[in-house]
């Protein structure tokens, strides 16, 4: 058997794509950002109820590195820092626009769930 050297980056080169945008709260926190503006992070943490703030601080230093996001601080009295979106960042609209036109086909997904556990799963 001849072992393939192929990297997944090969196999499927959207598989990097995947992994910067789609991970678990970076869809909602640019979506944010690009539907709201540049805020604060309380603003953000408000409008994303369900994520913790450690999780939103490791999240938005990961977007600012990836460059999706801009972080402005402002030394001021109380110190203030502004997150928005980057230009590279809003270059992801038509991604996502298709994203969102595909989801007319989520109950077609959940009809296959129910369909798929109601037999047992795998057999």
């Amino acid at each position: 058997m001849i072992e393939s050297t192929t990297t997944p980056e090969q196999a499927c080169p959207i598989a990097p794509v995947v992994d910067v945008v789609f991970s678990r709260w970076t869809t909602p926190i640019l979506w944010a950002l690009h539907e709201f503006g540049r805020q604060r992070f309380v603003e953000l943490e408000r409008r994303i109820s369900t994520i913790t703030p450690k999780v939103l601080t490791q999240r938005l230093r990961q977007l600012e590195r990836d460059g999706l996001v801009v972080r402005t601080y402002h030394p001021e009295v109380p110190p203030r820092v502004e997150y928005e979106i980057s230009e590279l960042g809003r270059s992801l609209a038509p991604l996502f626009a298709a994203l969102s036109e595909w989801s007319v086909h989520l109950p077609e997904v959940e009809r296959a769930r129910a369909a798929y556990d109601a037999r047992g799963g795998r057999r």
